[in-house]
């Protein structure tokens, strides 16, 4: 994609300053997946309160909520001064009779960023992200931030999972040159620390990682292991959500013996710097190792819950006192 970089590439700026500040739609109560239901807000008002909080990028959100021609959308972000930083798409990877149409809405999807983000003319290209059909197991639902090895894949599904991410990554770089990383999830089947690595060790280098503060810790149960698992993943993170998560949250789900969806509704996603995730840490993470692009702020919330635009513009107040800009 002439004009456009990846994350990584080379730019002018340094340290902080190679860092954006996007935000996306599910802060406000537009999830990707699940069954969540409520009256959400308007794509308009959604890009208006994101850009009115300082924020400079959106992802796309679940296909249908913004406008699904590239002009038009393009449009929208252009009015805004706003980039367009990426798509989640969640598709059921490891079933081998989804394979044409998880390729088809991959590819999709990716044909629409990569000509809006040319119609934008901005400089960084948005990631394809790739994602498990996070949400509609039943057990991992039920289960999500207490899974445990008897409810993870089973080799078959391992295999086929990857062979899918190596394919649409690699069918998604030749058709539009656009960075592919994939998202690990709870209520899906890449949410613990182990899978997270089975999924890495497992795929090409055409499969980058979108690494998520906020979904590793509910994986690990723990927040303390962030840092160490970047360590681990630093030549494949391409792509960055910061998500703070809460342990106070999280004992109580654990009680309550509550599932994912209740989970975000209990506010195990909570604004940033209110939870147990190191956020001044991870920056420090990313300035030694020179990432340079995106971080993507996220706080799922369910539709009605909270006072998304408030809640966006304290967890940006709290980036800006911790050094970004």
């Amino acid at each position: 994609m002439t004009g456009m970089s990846e994350s990584r590439s080379s730019r002018d700026a340094t340290g902080l300053d190679c860092i954006r500040i996007g935000n996306a739609p599910c802060s406000w109560g537009t999830l990707e997946f699940g069954s969540l239901s409520g009256e959400r807000q308007t794509f308009a008002d959604m890009l208006d309160q994101l850009a009115a909080a300082d924020y400079t990028g959106s992802e796309l959100g679940d296909w249908g909520f913004m406008p699904t021609d590239p002009v038009e959308l393009a449009d929208n972000f252009t009015c805004r001064n706003l980039e367009l930083t990426g798509a989640y798409v969640g598709t059921s990877l490891e079933q081998p009779a989804q394979w044409d149409a998880n390729l088809e809405v991959n590819l999709c999807t990716a044909r629409l960023l990569a000509e809006t983000a040319a119609r934008i003319g901005q400089e960084l290209a948005p990631h394809l992200v790739l994602a498990a059909d996070n949400g509609t197991d039943p057990v991992r639902v039920q289960n999500a931030g207490r899974i445990t090895p008897d409810m993870e894949l089973d080799a078959a599904g391992w295999r086929q999972l990857a062979l899918a991410c190596n394919e649409i990554a690699h069918a998604v770089r030749e058709e539009t040159g656009l960075p592919v990383a994939f998202h690990h999830h709870a209520a899906g089947f890449v949410e613990t620390p182990a899978e997270v690595a089975r999924v890495m060790e497992m795929t090409s280098e055409l499969v980058g990682l979108v690494f998520d503060t906020g979904h590793y810790a509910l994986g690990a149960g723990r927040a303390d292991t962030v840092l160490e698992a970047m360590n681990a993943f630093a030549d494949r993170i391409s792509y960055v959500h910061f998500k703070d998560w809460s342990a106070s949250a999280a004992q109580t789900v654990q009680a309550a013996d509550l599932n994912y969806f209740e989970a975000v509704r209990e506010g195990i996603f909570c604004e940033l710097g209110q939870g147990e995730v190191d956020f001044p840490a991870v920056r420090d993470w990313l300035v030694t190792h020179g990432y340079a692009g995106y971080l993507t702020v996220e706080q799922d919330i369910i539709p009605g819950l909270g006072s998304p635009f408030e809640s966006a513009q304290r967890s940006r107040s709290y980036l800006r006192a911790i050094g970004f800009h």
